[in-house]
């Protein structure tokens, strides 16, 4: 699935199941709730923090999708193709940083 497809997705998953959008600064809280989230597991699953017995079975796949599902509703509610942001943000990126980060001692 495109990210084109998966705003469709998104945006029939809430004309069907939920009522509404939140509106933008509630998904906006919840976007950093939902990485918080990603933060705790990554923090403790790879950091140098201890995984507590309770973080042990959270799925960081889920949490990532949490994540994405919220910018996905961020990106429809203010009408955003996200597809062609992140299609011209990859070129962007691409033209600019393709040598620096080649060039850089620190990634040798």
């Amino acid at each position: 699935m495109n990210i084109q497809d998966a705003q469709l997705a998104v945006d029939d998953w809430i004309k069907n199941h939920g009522v509404r959008y939140f509106n933008e600064l509630t998904n906006m809280a919840q976007l950093t709730e939902e990485v918080g989230e990603v933060a705790r597991i990554i923090a403790r699953r790879y950091g140098e923090q201890s995984e507590k017995e309770s973080d042990k079975n959270k799925d960081l796949g889920e949490e990532l999708a949490d994540v994405v599902f919220v910018v996905l509703c961020l990106a429809n509610q203010t009408g955003v193709n996200l597809q062609e942001a992140f299609d011209k943000k990859l070129d962007l990126k691409t033209k600019r940083d393709h040598d620096r980060h080649h060039n850089n001692e620190k990634l040798k």
